[in-house]
């Protein structure tokens, strides 16, 4: 790895973005309500001399550096939402909200972002404006596409959009990233399956709607395996079985949900036609009604050539050649920045979390924490490809 001067200039504020995530991580907000969460970046951002505009999907902030004259412009997007999940972590900065913990990292990204604002605040070799994308209700509830759809890239006229995830298992000061999908798409799914309720003793009055769903599980979990090619990539999970209330009544009815994983939209329609096939076809065989609902949620994360290679060149520059690794395995989980990258060229990297115990537990685990070491390396490169995409000799 390359002398690193360029975490100097993060080094004296370091304790005190220490203290900010792990106040955050103190008081995680599920989306939609992250108030107090935008109140900070909002003040934060002003601090810093910047203009601040709210509201945006009821919690968003956009923060506005403007520099020069140029017309050139991109977006840096961090997520602020908590998941609903509790902690088992008893460290002084746990959560103090019961069911509710930053499980996956939006506390360090925000304050990634907020340290680099700083930074970039200071600077004069800027060309051009900068868009800070402060966005609520990333965990499943599409606050990226919310933010679009109430007017993100009209009123403020972005060129490309950056975002960034921490990784665990990737060692700090260590990134991955690579053109095309780096995240899967995921919709969801709910089964509702309606028979005749009996006594148990006597099936033969009813429909069963605990055999068919029995079925239905292994057919719909034998569809990636059989109606796509062994080399096309798929996940289609039943995650939740609801019947019944009692040992000895047949209940007239159950119901299934899931998720469906996948990198291109061909994948996602043949498994959705291919479900509507299988739930047909076992109410058919069983006398029952199956209602199959199917919401199409986030699309794959797919990241455009220009903008990963200028992603590539920047971290390259900051780290050195072996800290990138420009060839990693795309995962299955979704990310909602994915419906940015629908609108506008850009990139999404993943920076290292830490290996082993210093940051080495997985998101979305009750015992995972941010890695506070993150915070100067993610804030440099935000800085870095700023400065680079903008700099006045370009």
């Amino acid at each position: 790895m390359r002398s690193l001067e360029h975490l100097q200039a993060f080094l004296p504020w370091q304790e005190e973005f220490t203290a900010l995530r792990r106040d955050l991580h103190r008081h995680p907000e599920t989306a939609f309500e992250e108030r107090r969460t935008a109140d900070i970046v909002k003040q934060r951002l002003l601090s810093y001399g910047l203009e601040v505009h709210e509201g945006l999907a009821e919690t968003g902030v956009v923060g506005v550096l403007r520099r020069g004259s140029s017309t050139r412009s991109i977006g840096l997007r961090a997520d602020m939402d908590a998941l609903h999940l509790d902690e088992e972590n008893t460290f002084d900065h746990r959560s103090t909200q019961h069911g509710k913990m930053h499980g996956c990292g939006h506390d360090g990204h925000t304050v990634m972002l907020l340290a680099a604002a700083r930074e970039l605040s200071r600077h004069t070799d800027l060309d051009g404006t900068l868009y800070f994308i402060f966005q609520p209700a990333e965990e499943n509830e599409g606050g990226a596409k919310r933010m679009m759809d109430e007017g993100l890239f009209e009123r403020f006229p972005m060129q490309a959009v950056f975002g960034l995830h921490n990784m665990p298992g990737i060692e700090v000061g260590k990134f991955a990233i690579w053109p095309g999908a780096m995240m899967a798409g995921l919709d969801i799914f709910d089964i509702e399956i309606t028979g005749t309720g009996a006594h148990a003793a006597m099936p033969q009055f009813g429909q069963d709607t605990v055999l068919a769903a029995s079925q239905l599980v292994s057919a719909l979990h034998s569809i990636v395996s059989r109606a796509l090619s062994p080399t096309t990539a798929g996940v289609l999970s039943v995650t939740q079985i609801h019947a019944g209330a009692t040992y000895n009544v047949l209940p007239e009815v159950a119901k299934l949900g899931g998720t469906v994983r996948f990198f291109d939209t061909d994948t996602q329609a043949r498994i959705e036609r291919r479900m509507q096939e299988v739930c047909a076809g076992i109410g058919q065989s069983f006398g029952v009604d199956v209602k199959l609902r199917y919401d199409k949620r986030y699309p794959p994360t797919l990241n455009s050539e220009h903008e990963t290679s200028l992603c590539v060149k920047v971290l390259r520059d900051l780290y050195g050649d072996d800290a990138v690794d420009t060839h990693p395995q795309p995962l299955m989980a979704a990310e909602d920045f994915a419906w940015m990258l629908t609108r506008k060229p850009g990139a999404y990297v993943w920076a290292g979390n830490g290996t082993g115990s210093e940051g080495g537990c997985m998101v979305h685990n009750p015992r995972y924490d941010f890695n506070d070491e993150l915070i100067p390396h993610g804030a440099a490169y935000w800085v870095a490809l700023a400065r680079h995409a903008l700099s006045v000799a370009a």
